[in-house]
């Protein structure tokens, strides 16, 4: 198997034992194996070293051939025995791509060991020469080149022919396979008993194909912005979501390959390795089933009751029980004095243990109670820990109410119950257990004896009692506490992906939110003795003016006259404040004013945004280079202001997991928590774009293939030769290599205006210089023209369409009679409407030798107007004029609010009372969402507007109860 893509961005780790529950960390004696009993006839082979001379030497059309028959013959070996982990590199060293062919309906393959031939190398060629001329002429080589280690040696790309994304073969729907890096070297490493398609088909629920696909293009180190952009043929039109759900099995599954084969090769060195270990070992899927096997073979461990058992010789008697049970006989066993075999009592004993430890590892034995328990009801029970009810602290316990006695069964239990439950028990407030009815207990029993452990012949009646109590103890000391921890890892697994899945969510929401473009802004961030912070932005977020008012110390009106001042001063009609202390108080008094018309001529607005993180950022190095002669807390102002102007470009600047828009994002995996997060403000600022020529470096570096070296050499380039004229400018910057440019390329946009007058003045000025030149330096030698002066812009570039589609996008311009200085325009729209009318989407892709989603895209770019956001779609913050009371409020009153955060139970919702209420999921029914949000299945998320009813107000608690009625 390879390895995971290599990204400058941080990628989702298995979560360290720190990390892990209290009840996967605690070890009981299941844990500690030994060696299976198991027939040596299936003994897993060992990996062989690939030769050196193979990956060096060139491959010629007749001996590939060859080698592509050797290896079919090897995936048929390994069909027989068991599917291998790694993905094998297929002939010529290439790797295809999958597609689902309607000819092979019906026979997708499970592993990419079993694709389709590449066609071979001479063949490719001459697809090309065919398709050359219509496909890529006049086109400099694609950005779809290979991955490979450093970008910045431009002859590591020179491959023999120019990789190009429009070549489309059945076998390679992308274009040319890609080179297969490293790959023998990986599999060597990564070699497992069980295919890693298939099982990351089978935990994700996506299509063999598309897991096949996903695995290539994540060694090719593509990101998910690009691969949901612009590979969507390949992935089926997965969302991001989809795809970063299954980025993170994928690194679960080869963390686990990973550390199997580190335990292997220690266990080698050690001499504790055997063939039927082994086989066990390439047989785990997880980290538990892992630690299960592995356990006894630690340094330091003791060592379990059967191995015990097997030192003092035993072995042989249990088995001769199972195979050969007439001919055995225990009296022989004892030595009167050894320890475990004085009498025929421990002779007895010490068979149980081995018989029990055979049954607890066997394959099929465990098969059956995992699938007898998923046909029964096992339930999850929690209640309150004595210890805790004696000396715990009351506040603490009544949190946890709920949970004091409280069971569910496991199929039926929510993602916030599990962390909720984990919470309790890791402050030692709940204890939580498994409860597994005694009828599986019984029917595993009578199967053990009855089918699969049966004795080839007759057994005595003390033989059938200890093979009875073998198996009563091999559940009960060892297969129940294993499924117990297999249960609890799966169902808090699960709790935690949803919760970082709704984190993330919420976060692009967030994200989202409509930009206020062209107002004056008034930030404001409350306090009392310190006062309240002001700030006064531009409409190009410009600082214009800083200010602290004492709003809440008896200088109310005072400090009214001077607000109103600033207010008129810089025609400022909109306050935005900061939800933090003293906040409700700072509202009502804005609110109070502008009842009265104290602001007039002016009509002043306020909204309340989130301050999450502010104060964080005033203080951070980036705020520092900012706005280095501000005070931090005037700083936090100044942030809060920007948050409603554009908020993308400044909740970049804080760290995620500080927006606060999750749940229990303490208790979660903070690896895959912040790995998520980054992913979705990748994702986000990727999907909105940038203007290379004005973004900042913080908001630049989160496109998708750049990093902070790649963002700050791109400024440096900026500032050292002037602005970006096209993107292939790009390619000069220090650090972006061709794979770098392909990642990041279609989420940077040029404004072709400003282009167009730089350009203009550029040529003017080299002109004036020229005629001076010649006039005044005559016999010096000639100034040669700067290449910025020979570069021209090029409109695709404001388009998200990529530069490997510019020629198909200019082919489709000559098809419809467009031309590319039209982008955006009516015009533009009426000829494509025309064309594609005519011919069908199908029809024109096909004409074009394209896919529908490469010219789905090509349709938008070329079609939606000059400056286009995808943001405007989402809602922008609420302005109000007035303020509710809390005690105002009463059952049955219709309001509008705006959502603060979205858990699996329900929404929060600002309804303006200073206090959210609850919309119970319940209450979340498909038919009060709009269209356009079950079209983005987003769902309810932070920032949305919406019309409540008042269910329930518990003014003593401060809870409101809600529910919806439609999404505004």
């Amino acid at each position: 198997m390879s390895s995971l893509p290599r990204r400058g961005k941080s990628v989702a780790k298995a979560p360290t034992s720190e990390e892990l529950p209290s009840f996967l960390n605690s070890t009981s004696e299941s844990e500690e194996e030994e060696e299976e009993w198991e027939p040596k006839s299936k003994i897993a082979r060992r990996p062989r070293l690939p030769k050196k001379t193979e990956a060096k030497t060139k491959k010629a059309a007749a001996p590939q051939s060859t080698v592509a028959r050797k290896m079919v013959k090897k995936v048929a070996i390994k069909e027989e025995m068991d599917v291998s982990l790694p993905i094998a590199p297929v002939e010529d060293n290439k790797m295809q791509l999958l597609k689902p062919k309607e000819e092979d309906a019906g026979t997708k393959p499970k592993c990419l060991n079993q694709k389709p031939e590449v066609p071979k190398k001479r063949e490719i060629n001459s697809f090309q020469g065919k398709n050359q001329n219509s496909l890529v002429s006049d086109e400099k080589p694609s950005t779809s080149f290979p991955v490979v280690k450093q970008e910045k040696c431009e002859e590591a790309f020179a491959f023999d022919e120019p990789p190009s994304k429009k070549i489309k073969l059945n076998a390679c729907p992308e274009g040319k396979p890609v080179k297969n890096l490293g790959g023998n070297k990986i599999k060597e490493e990564f070699e497992m008993n069980w295919d890693i398609v298939q099982a990351l088909s089978e935990i994700t629920n996506v299509e063999p194909w598309v897991c096949a696909n996903l695995i290539r293009l994540f060694q090719e180190e593509n990101t998910i912005p690009f691969i949901a952009r612009y590979r969507k043929e390949l992935i089926n039109n997965l969302e991001a979501d989809a795809l970063r759900e299954v980025q993170q099995t994928l690194e679960e599954l080869c963390t686990v390959a990973k550390k199997t084969h580190t335990m292997i090769q220690k266990l080698k060195k050690e001499g504790k390795l055997s063939s039927c270990l082994l086989k066990g070992l390439l047989n785990c899927r997880t980290l538990e089933e892992l630690d299960h096997v592995s356990a006894p073979y630690k340094t330091g461990s003791k060592g379990t009751k059967a191995q015990r058992a097997k030192q003092l010789g035993l072995e042989p008697a249990a088995l001769s029980l199972l195979q050969n049970p007439m001919e055995l006989n225990l009296f022989s066993y004892i030595r009167p004095n050894t320890k475990g075999l004085a009498n025929i009592q421990e002779v007895e004993a010490g068979v149980q243990h081995i018989l029990a430890d055979i049954f607890a590892k066997d394959k099929d034995t465990l098969d059956f109670i995992r699938k007898l328990c998923q046909q029964r009801y096992i339930s999850i029970q929690s209640t309150l820990a004595k210890v805790s009810s004696k000396n715990g602290n009351e506040k603490d316990i009544d949190k946890f109410q709920l949970y004091h006695e409280f069971s569910c069964n496991i199929k039926n239990i929510q993602h916030h119950q599990i962390l909720a439950i984990n919470r309790g028990e890791n402050l030692k407030i709940l204890t939580v257990k498994v409860n597994i009815p005694d009828g599986v207990k019984n029917e595993f029993c009578w199967w053990c004896v009855n089918e699969r452990w049966r004795p080839k012949q007759f057994l005595k009646p003390e033989f059938m009692r200890i093979l009875r109590s073998s198996v009563e103890d091999a559940y009960k000391r060892l297969i129940y506490p294993l499924l117990c921890r297999e249960f609890r890892s799966k169902l808090t697994s699960d709790a935690e992906k949803e919760s970082v899945m709704m984190f993330g969510r919420n976060l692009r929401q967030l994200l989202l939110t409509s930009p206020v473009r062209g107002r004056t802004l008034m930030g404001v961030d409350p306090g009392y003795k310190h006062g309240c912070k002001l700030a006064i932005i531009s409409p190009t977020s410009q600082i214009l003016h800083t200010d602290v008012v004492y709003l809440h110390s008896g200088q109310g009106f005072r400090e009214a006259e001077k607000i109103k001042r600033l207010l008129l001063q810089y025609n400022c009609s909109t306050v935005v404040i900061g939800n933090g202390t003293a906040c409700r108080e700072t509202e009502a008094y804005f609110a109070d004013l502008i009842m009265k018309k104290y602001f007039a001529p002016l009509d002043v607005v306020y909204c309340i945004v989130s301050e999450a993180g502010a104060s964080i950022y005033s203080v951070s190095p980036e705020a520092c280079k900012e706005m280095p002669d501000l005070d931090p807390n005037l700083r936090s102002a100044v942030s809060i202001a920007r948050r409603v102007q554009d908020p993308l470009a400044e909740l970049v600047k804080i760290e995620p997991k500080h927006i606060g828009v999750g749940m229990y994002q303490h208790d979660v995996s903070q690896t895959l928590l912040k790995a998520t997060l980054d992913s979705v403000v990748e994702e986000c600022v990727s999907f909105v774009g940038v203007d290379i020529n004005i973004c900042s470096e913080i908001l630049l570096r989160h496109i998708a293939g750049l990093n902070t070296n790649r963002a700050k050499n791109i400024i440096e380039w900026r500032e050292k030769n002037g602005p970006f004229i096209n993107r292939e400018q790009l390619k000069e910057v220090k650090g972006l290599g061709p794979k770098t440019f392909q990642q990041c390329a279609g989420f940077i946009r040029f404004n072709q205006e400003y282009i167009k007058t730089f350009c203009s003045n550029k040529k003017n000025e080299l002109g004036s210089r020229a005629l001076l030149t010649k006039a005044g330096a005559l016999g010096k030698k000639k100034s040669k023209l700067t290449p910025c002066a020979l570069r021209q812009p090029n409109p695709l570039d404001q388009t998200c369409i990529h530069p490997e589609s510019y020629n198909i996008a200019m082919r489709f311009l000559s098809l419809i009679g467009g031309n590319a200085n039209d982008i955006g325009k009516s015009d533009m729209q009426q000829k494509v409407n025309a064309v594609i009318q005519k011919e069908g989407l199908e029809g024109t892709a096909k004409r074009l030798n394209t896919t529908v989603h490469t010219l789905q895209l090509i349709i938008d770019g070329l079609t939606q107007p000059e400056g286009y956001d995808i943001r405007t779609d989402f809602d922008k913050p609420d302005f109000k004029r007035s303020i509710v009371c809390f005690e105002d409020l009463s059952v049955g009153a219709v309001l509008t609010g705006k959502v603060e955060n979205a858990t699996p139970f329900g929404v929060f919702v600002d309804i303006g009372v200073g206090k959210s209420g609850l919309i119970p999921v319940r209450n979340i029914t498909e038919a009060k969402l709009s269209k356009a949000k079950k079209r983005r299945s987003l769902g309810l998320g932070p920032g949305e507007r919406v019309e409540v009813k008042v269910l329930n107000v518990d003014i003593p608690r401060l809870r409101i109860t809600l529910d919806l009625i439609r999404v505004l």
